[in-house]
């Protein structure tokens, strides 16, 4: 009898946040995908953003940078993959340190409905491999959402 070898596969863990914004879709796409208003509100509360790169686009790289009230900058990078317009944005999201060996890349997916005339959002990251890397992202794209909320409600 031939030796059988099972394996496990490690729990991969996803975070996924909805929201409702007063807005049309169209809308909130164009908030997501174009530079002046990304840095309007990307990144937690008390955060401002600028955009290093974007090519709107599948296959096209991004880059934000991240300012913090303590002054420290952060990076992160990826790739559009999918891009529906006015419905659905994909791209791949890893914190961008410049050492791109082995660095923990992530899938993001964004999607937008209409309920009447305002959207549904939702938000979703995977795969995680452990749970507390996904909890950590939690409160960051929260705010990120909130701040979106604020700079729609103020056009």
């Amino acid at each position: 009898m031939a030796a059988r070898t099972e394996t496990a596969e490690a729990p991969k863990y996803a975070l996924e946040i909805s929201r409702l914004f007063d807005a049309p879709p169209g809308l909130v796409f164009k908030l997501w995908t174009t530079p002046e208003h990304l840095v309007r509100w990307w990144g937690p509360k008390n955060f401002s953003s600028t955009t290093d790169i974007f090519e709107f686009r599948e296959g096209g790289r991004y880059r934000h940078l991240i300012h913090g009230p303590d002054g420290l900058t952060y990076a992160m990078s990826g790739i559009f993959r999918e891009i529906v317009e006015a419905k659905r944005i994909v791209f791949t999201f890893a914190w961008d340190d410049g050492d791109f060996q082995g660095r923990f890349e992530t899938m993001v997916a964004v999607t937008m409905a209409a309920e009447g005339g305002r959207t549904r959002l939702t938000f979703r990251q995977e795969p995680f491999a452990v749970i507390e890397t996904r909890d950590s992202h939690i409160e960051g794209w929260s705010e990120c959402l909130d701040r979106l909320g604020v700079y729609l409600a103020s056009l």
